[in-house]
C-alpha cells in the first residue's frame, strides 16, 4: 500500500466526525429550491442538484443541503458503505412507478446535511436494463451534488468501467476504493494517489465493513459537494474520425440549444447510439430542465435537426 486509509486509534471515524440521521421520502413542495436559490446567487460552489427533477424521482430535498448518489457494481460493498455512512438509519421504498427498491439515508457533516441515495447496482449506464435506466436517469436528470462510485479494489479493471461512464455524465465524482482489506490479503498494492491524478477525481481507499477510511470518504464527499475540491474527470475521446465528426457536429447543436448543458458530449454519443430515453428527453424539453433557458423553444429547433440527420 502506498497510502494509509485509516487513522490509528479511530475505531469508528465516521461517528466521530458526523451525526447520521434518517429520512423518509415525502411528496411535498420543492421548498429546497427556495433554500438553495440565494446561495447559488452568491457563489458557484453551492448545491447543484435539480430539486424539481429530484422530486419527480421521489427524492424530497426539503431540509437537506446536498444529495449524494451511491453507485457501483453488484457485490462491491455498496450497501455496507451506505449503512456505515447513515448509521443504519434509513428509509426504504420503491422508485416512483417502478418495482425496484430504493434506500435513502443521511448524515450531518461540517454544518451541512447530506442526503444519501443508494442507486441500483449496475455494471454500466447504457440503460439496457431497468436498474441501469434508474441509475443513469438519477445521475443525469437529478444532477446529484456528488456521485460516489464504489469500486472493488480486487477487481479494478472491471469496476472502473462504471466509474468512467459516470464521469462522462458528471464532474462531481468521488471514487471509493472499497474492500482494501481483501486487496491487501491478496497481496495487491494500489497507488490511490496516482489513480486520483489519472482519473481527475478524488479516490478514497476504504474497508467499510471494518469502518476504515470512512472519515476520509466523508471529507472527500464534502469537499466535492461544496466545491472546495475541484475535479477534472478523465474522459475517453478515442473515437474513429467519422464518428468524432458526427459527435462534434451534434455537440455544437446541443450546446447551441442548451449553452450550459454539463455533459453535451455524452448526450451526443447516446443520441448517435439510438438511446430512446435521451431522444425522448430532447423532444420533451427535459434537457432544458438541466440548464437555464427556454427548453420548449430550443428543443423544437433541435428536434428538426435530429430528424434531418436520421
Amino acid at each position: 500500500m502506498t497510502g494509509e486509509y485509516d487513522k490509528p486509534g479511530s475505531n469508528n471515524p465516521v461517528r466521530q466526525s458526523q451525526k447520521s440521521t434518517s429520512t423518509v421520502s415525502k411528496q411535498s413542495d420543492t421548498s429546497s429550491q427556495d433554500k438553495s436559490a440565494p446561495l447559488q446567487a452568491q457563489c458557484q460552489t453551492c448545491p447543484v442538484h435539480n430539486a424539481a427533477n429530484l422530486l419527480k424521482l421521489g427524492v424530497d430535498m426539503q431540509d437537506w443541503d446536498f444529495v449524494i448518489a451511491l453507485a457501483g457494481n453488484p457485490n462491491v460493498g455498496k450497501s455496507t458503505v451506505f449503512n456505515a455512512l447513515t448509521g443504519l438509519h434509513q428509509h426504504t421504498g420503491n422508485w416512483p412507478g417502478k418495482t425496484v427498491a430504493r434506500a435513502e439515508g443521511g448524515f450531518d457533516y461540517n454544518g451541512y446535511r447530506f442526503k444519501l441515495v443508494d442507486l441500483p447496482g449496475t455494471y454500466s449506464l447504457l440503460a439496457t436494463s431497468l436498474d441501469e435506466e434508474i441509475a443513469r436517469d438519477f445521475i443525469l436528470f437529478g444532477q446529484p451534488d456528488v456521485t460516489i462510485v464504489i469500486v472493488d479494489a480486487t477487481q479494478m479493471e472491471r469496476n472502473l468501467n462504471l466509474a468512467l461512464q459516470v464521469m462522462q455524465i458528471t464532474d462531481r465524482v468521488v471514487v471509493c476504493l472499497n474492500l482494501m482489506d481483501e486487496a491487501e490479503r491478496h497481496g495487491l498494492s494500489i497507488d490511490e494517489r496516482r489513480l486520483a491524478r489519472d482519473l481527475g477525481v478524488p479516490v478514497v481507499p476504504t474497508s467499510a465493513r471494518h469502518n476504515k477510511g470512512l472519515d476520509n470518504l466523508v471529507q472527500a464527499i464534502s469537499g466535492v459537494a461544496t466545491g472546495e475540491t475541484p475535479t477534472n474527470p478523465y474522459r475517453l475521446q478515442n473515437e474513429p474520425p467519422e464518428l468524432k465528426r458526427a459527435i462534434d457536429q451534434l455537440v455544437e447543436k446541443l450546446e447551441s440549444a442548451y449553452p450550459k448543458l454539463p455533459n453535451s458530449r455524452w448526450v451526443a454519443l447516446r443520441l448517435l447510439d439510438g438511446d430512446e430515453r435521451i431522444s425522448e428527453a430532447i423532444y420533451k424539453g427535459e434537457l432544458g430542465d438541466l440548464t437555464p433557458g427556454e427548453p420548449e423553444v430550443v428543443s423544437q429547433g433541435l428536434e428538426i435537426e435530429l430528424e434531418t440527420a436520421r
